[in-house]
């Protein structure tokens, strides 16, 4: 199908990037917005846009029939999820093709056989792929559980048959919390994804999290590389880098070869992600497929010189990938800081408000990736991602030392962020040396509260500073003759100021 315009079935940061990926590929773009976002960036970036709803998502970027309405309406022959509400569900995927539009992604049969864990699992299982020891098929009831874990040795994981974001998972470590652990885990599931069904891993104590990127077209599947995930809390990601310190070519090769047979037992098509636990002594095993852009994509991206969202919408259009050489080997260090509307310090609750003042950080190797601006609201009615912070460097000691310059000069107000816990976690002499597991932020604690110094005073006088600055700067001149009684009127003054900056 000839394709010049695509709607964008997502909202804020990622919408926004899907947006301009599609300008440069010469594509038109279809914002769709709810009526929290009427005036969010991506809606006035778009070439047109539409309304679905009210704020709840439910009632807005969930609902398929509207997505598609908007789609037909609008002359889009395509539709990118972007990631997260629709991006992995097989049912939305099928909506589409059954409505003779182009998903930009997987083929829904792989998004179903990836979705579903046990599945998952028993395909790979078939493609060789390693995976972590433990169950195949969902635990039937207690007793089978208690058995199997046994089997396993505690502790064990128990997770969601249907999840994914750290829903649905508990970790045991005895047998007496086993049942409780596992109606626990049942229930989360059902209410996040409308399945009860939990299986049990063996837990791997102190593990790297590392994926591998894959990228397939009609001719061929890739990979580029590893990120290295392991900064996290509650088993969702925080913080990435491309690539790991702890991944030698070796295993970058054999992690990567075991990637590209996950996605081609799947048949897999566009851009997608193998998850794996990487122990110490370097054996590694499959965790889970993402069937969709990641949310640290940019790391790979500046890692390896390549735009991943332009390449998802060549493929969709049937153009096939631009990447003609490979493998491809990374270049230089790349890291993403996650900026959040949370508070680490009080168990990372979500902050609301309005943003009263946003800077930006600029300069050699630094990217801001972001929906939000100054004046905005930030609510609870969806994800707490307000930006992503990249900066990319000759190494990773440059590239922690750009990232600490670029967290010093991003100021953000008016709402409670993570910004001071990434400065002390980039500070921080384990980091620094690469000593990181996936339980890393639960032994260092220290890391999520503020020393109260004066350092951290100074950084909030001078933000209060900045805020104020900005507030004068949007005040209107008024018109009125100057100090000389000319008869300049303010606007012309304002003029004139403005060209001798230039």
């Amino acid at each position: 199908m000839n394709i010049n315009r695509v709607l964008v079935a997502n909202r804020g940061e990622i919408a926004l990037r899907v947006i301009r990926a599609c300008h440069e590929e010469g594509l038109e773009a279809v914002a769709v917005y709810s009526d929290a976002d009427a005036r969010s960036q991506h809606v006035r970036a778009a070439d047109a846009a539409v309304r679905l709803g009210p704020a709840p998502a439910a009632q807005s970027y969930l609902r398929i029939d509207a997505l598609l309405a908007a789609a037909r309406s609008t002359g889009a022959q395509a539709i990118h999820p972007g990631y997260g509400f629709l991006s992995e569900r097989a049912v939305f995927a099928e909506a589409v093709e059954r409505a003779g539009l182009v998903f930009v992604g997987p083929p829904a049969s792989a998004i179903r056989a990836m979705g579903n864990k046990t599945e998952a699992r028993a395909r790979m299982e078939s493609a060789g792929v390693p995976l972590v020891p433990g169950g195949i098929a969902p635990i039937a009831n207690p007793k089978e559980a208690r058995l199997l874990a046994e089997q396993l040795g505690f502790p064990v994981m128990v997770k969601a048959a249907a999840g994914g974001g750290g829903k649905g998972m508990r970790v045991v470590a005895r047998a007496a919390d086993l049942k409780g652990a596992l109606e626990a885990a049942a229930s989360e599931s059902l209410k996040a994804f409308g399945d009860a069904s939990v299986y049990l891993e063996k837990f791997l104590e102190r593990p790297r999290h590392v994926e591998i990127q894959v990228l397939a077209d009609h001719l061929k599947t890739i990979h580029l590389g590893e990120r290295e995930c392991s900064i996290q809390r509650r088993h969702q990601k925080l913080l990435e880098e491309a690539p790991s310190v702890a991944v030698s070519p070796q295993v970058r090769r054999a992690m990567g070869e075991a990637a590209i047979d996950a996605a081609t037992a799947v048949g897999y098509r566009g851009a997608g992600t193998c998850e794996f636990l990487l122990t110490p002594d370097g054996s590694f095993y499959f965790l889970e497929m993402n069937t969709r852009i990641q949310v640290e994509h940019p790391v790979t991206e500046l890692a390896y010189t390549l735009d991943l969202v332009r390449e998802q919408l060549r493929i969709a259009r049937g153009v096939g990938m631009s990447i003609s050489e490979w493998p491809m080997h990374p270049r230089g260090h790349a890291m993403e800081c996650r900026i959040t509307s949370e508070d680490p310090s009080n168990g990372f609750l979500p902050s609301t408000g309005r943003i009263d003042f946003l800077r930006v950080p600029a300069g050699p190797g630094v990217r801001w990736d972001a929906g939000v601006e100054s004046g905005d609201e930030v609510t609870l009615y969806y994800d707490s991602l307000l930006g992503k912070l990249i900066v990319h460097a000759e190494d990773r000691a440059s590239a922690i030392r750009r990232m600490l310059r670029a967290l010093d000069e991003l100021v953000l107000l008016g709402v409670s962020t993570n910004i001071g816990f990434f400065r002390r976690l980039l500070a921080d002499r384990e980091f620094a040396e690469g000593k990181v597991d996936i339980q890393f932020l639960d032994r260092r604690t220290d890391l999520l509260t503020p020393a109260p110094d004066a350092e951290a005073d100074m950084r909030v006088a001078i933000a209060v500073a900045l805020a104020e600055a900005e507030r004068r700067a949007r005040q209107k001149p008024s018109i009125s003759p100057d100090a000389n009684g000319d008869g300049v009127d303010g606007w012309t003054h304002a003029g004139r100021v403005d060209a001798l900056r230039d």
